[in-house]
């Protein structure tokens, strides 16, 4: 309940006393700041307001939820907590069924986020037990939504303790994440029938994401695809290039690297005209990757060195060291060994910097073949290349996850919240995968196969490791995914960086 719609069902009687009119004026204040986005500001006015004091348990109901989501927007999950209890409370001695239906779903999200899963499952299914009762829709339609958010987001917490692959997580995992599933197809057919193209394009990135989870590819690319359509009709830009992004990592999975390419080029192309930076050097690294798997070896180079010079423009050591890594590779394929020399050394130096064990064996490896291939001594090393990038930008923090990767939202524990008639609605998933969790999973994957990229330095081309990529006839693809996996990695990555977050 907002506290502009309960102004609305108050009569000037109803504010009998000075006091209960400037605790309105002053909550009003309130969420007019709250809206603009100061929220702190907004915090103060609703204390303020509360300090004033009034009579009228509507007016403080509203006053109590609006501090929940101003304090969940802060970040100060069990203020908000509190306040949305608070409410919760109130909206029950009221008999108001309506309220306590959002005011346990805004309760729903907070747990949610504070890892509370089974306290946050118990609100939201008495959110939607309210709804159904009452017979609205689209509140039944918010707390589908929110139930599928508390499986997932607990799915892919139990998840994070094993660290598997998509497809490969332990039943319980799975069980979560089945739920979670559940819930938003209810949503979306519940949407579909309201004809609410947003809440449909929302749902369908967290189908998207979750398939994706559970190994099933070919039902993730549908639903990113419609997505995809939705995103382009209602001229949503931004989630457009998600989806392009999560399309490009399911094809990935399938093995299909030129439909992977064309949405990594679109992700490329929609972050340029957003002037999202980060969001720029992820795609230009995915799409070196892709042509390498496709062995278009020149394209790669190109794309890894725009990846390196946005890398440094962002201050982003770890995107440093693995556009090195793979330039360096780009450079040997093509048998350009004297540059690829140059970057395994600065890949050695900077996972050196970061304390990156894995990634310095991994170079150190890399620099004592490439020498051999020169026949130069190990410890000799060539000055840079005269279209090497120009050297870095000082660092001073370690990062042990690149910053343009945590500037994204794809799958994260904590979400993206909205605001919509006054109710803390969780949007769950930003629509799009965590691309940390997927650069890792490949990096992890990757590890044991040192021995194989190694061979691919030798001057005898005809002994390099050849890249088999299995036609994708669309059956059977989710069982398929462990192929494809190996497919993916095989001349990706060496380095294995933080613990991935699935």
């Amino acid at each position: 309940m907002s506290v502009s719609a309960s102004a609305e069902n108050l009569s000037t009687e109803a504010q009998s006393c000075d006091g209960g009119s400037m605790c309105l004026e002053l909550a009003l204040e309130g969420e007019r700041l709250c809206k603009a986005g100061d929220c702190r500001a907004g915090v103060a006015f609703f204390q303020a307001a509360i300090q004033a004091g009034t009579d009228d348990l509507r007016t403080l109901s509203a006053i109590y939820s609006q501090l929940g989501n101003a304090y969940f927007y802060l970040g100060d999950y069990n203020k908000a907590m509190q306040y949305h209890k608070h409410d919760l409370t109130l909206a029950r001695t009221m008999n108001d069924k309506l309220g306590e239906a959002k005011a346990s779903g805004n309760l729903g999200n907070t747990l949610k986020v504070m890892g509370k899963f089974s306290e946050a499952i118990q609100c939201c299914k008495r959110h939607l037990e309210i709804s159904r009762s009452l017979g609205d829709r689209l509140s039944e339609g918010r707390a589908l939504y929110n139930l599928g958010n508390v499986y997932h987001a607990q799915g892919k917490q139990l998840g994070r303790v094993g660290q598997n692959d998509p497809g490969h997580f332990p039943q319980e995992v799975r069980d979560c994440l089945m739920q979670a599933v559940a819930y938003y197809e209810e949503n979306l057919e519940l949407m579909r029938s309201l004809g609410d193209r947003q809440a449909m394009g929302r749902a369908c990135g967290n189908l998207g994401n979750t398939c994706y989870l559970l190994g099933d590819f070919t039902r993730a690319i549908k639903y990113h695809t419609e997505r995809l359509r939705i995103a382009q009709e209602v001229g949503d830009r931004a989630a457009e290039r998600r989806a392009n992004s999560n399309l490009g990592n399911s094809h990935i999975f399938l093995g299909q690297f030129e439909n992977a390419a064309e949405h990594y080029k679109r992700t490329l192309a929609l972050a340029e005209d957003l002037g999202d930076a980060a969001v720029e050097a992820q795609a230009c690294y995915s799409l070196g990757n892709t042509y390498t798997l496709l062995r278009e070896y020149r394209i790669a180079e190109e794309y890894h060195a725009r990846h390196l010079s946005a890398a440094r423009r962002l201050q982003d050591r770890v995107g440093e060291g693995r556009a090195c890594w793979s330039l360096g590779n780009a450079h040997a394929a093509l048998g350009n060994h004297e540059k690829a020399l140059y970057y395994a050394k600065e890949h050695y130096n900077i996972s050196k910097e970061l304390g990156d064990v894995l990634g310095m064996a991994t170079a150190q490896m890399n620099i004592g073949d490439l020498c051999k291939v020169l026949g130069l001594p190990a410890e000799q090393t060539p000055a840079p290349p005269d279209d090497a990038p120009a050297p870095r930008t000082p660092f001073n923090a370690l990062r042990v996850r690149r910053q343009s990767m945590e500037q994204l939202s794809l799958i994260q524990i904590t979400p993206d919240s909205k605001k919509k008639d006054g109710e803390n609605i969780s949007r769950g998933e930003s629509d799009e995968g965590d691309p940390s969790e997927f650069i890792e999973l490949v990096a992890r994957c990757q590890s044991d196969r040192m021995d194989e990229q190694r061979a691919s330095l030798d001057k005898n081309k005809e002994n390099r490791p050849k890249l088999q990529r299995s036609a994708s006839n669309g059956k059977n693809q989710s069982n398929e995914a462990k192929p494809s996996l190996a497919q993916f990695v095989s001349l990706w990555f060496h380095t294995q960086l933080a613990d991935p977050q699935i």
